[in-house]
């Protein structure tokens, strides 16, 4: 019984520390000299959240060119600016989201002739994917178990927050539905009723006219 407990738990921790590293994943895209390329997240608001990003050196070992260098800029959805850095090889930026919605990352390489192509390597963590677990295992002094088992307890606690978040927007969502159906029959209303009005108004233009013309 204990051995099937013990390989429940570790089966448990496996999927959990898969789960993190899928969320950790760096992204890596091309750029052009001249244009922009934005990634967006949803964050919750008051979660944190972590970026790190650099420049593949096309040219191993030797400095990396100037036409490789970039500019970051990371704003909420509110335009609010969280991070800005001009014309560098790489970087790094942290800061917890005042307010919920879609931050958006942008990034632009400096017009070039003739164009180059640059490589981006992007990761970005928000909620627990962005704790730095290493820190809290040197801190806290707890073993390789306990650590798993505090990752697997926030990742839940994450989850239900991020329910309570979604079931938040789905009402905001309904709401929103509910008033633009409300405005829209007012609207079809008003329409029918100033058609009606004008109808009126033709028949009673075209009766008169008749009348004049002694035609009815």
């Amino acid at each position: 019984m204990a051995i099937h407990r013990a390989g429940s738990l570790h089966s448990v921790i496996f999927t959990i520390i898969t789960l993190l590293s899928c969320t950790s994943e760096s992204l890596r895209f091309e750029l052009q000299s001249g244009q922009t390329k934005c990634i967006a997240e949803d964050i919750k608001s008051n979660a944190m959240t972590v970026g790190k990003y650099s420049v593949i050196n096309p040219n191993e070992g030797q400095p990396l060119p100037a036409t490789h260098a970039v500019t970051v800029r990371a704003t909420s959805s509110y335009g609010n600016s969280y991070h800005y850095a001009e014309l560098v090889g790489s970087g790094q930026f942290a800061f917890t989201a005042a307010e919920a919605g879609d931050y958006m990352t942008c990034f632009w390489a400096p017009d070039h002739k003739p164009v180059a192509t640059l490589t981006v390597e992007f990761d970005w963590k928000t909620g627990v994917a962005a704790k730095d677990w290493t820190n809290v295992a040197k801190k806290g002094s707890i073993d390789v178990m306990e650590l798993e088992l505090k990752k697997l307890h926030d990742t839940v606690i994450s989850i239900q927050e991020e329910m309570l978040y979604l079931r938040e927007r789905e009402e905001e969502m309904q709401e929103l539905n509910r008033a633009t159906n409300s405005r829209m029959g007012w609207l079809s209303f008003l329409s029918l009723l100033v058609c009606l009005s004008v109808a009126g108004m033709q028949v009673w233009h075209l009766k008169t006219f008749f009348e004049k013309k002694k035609l009815i």
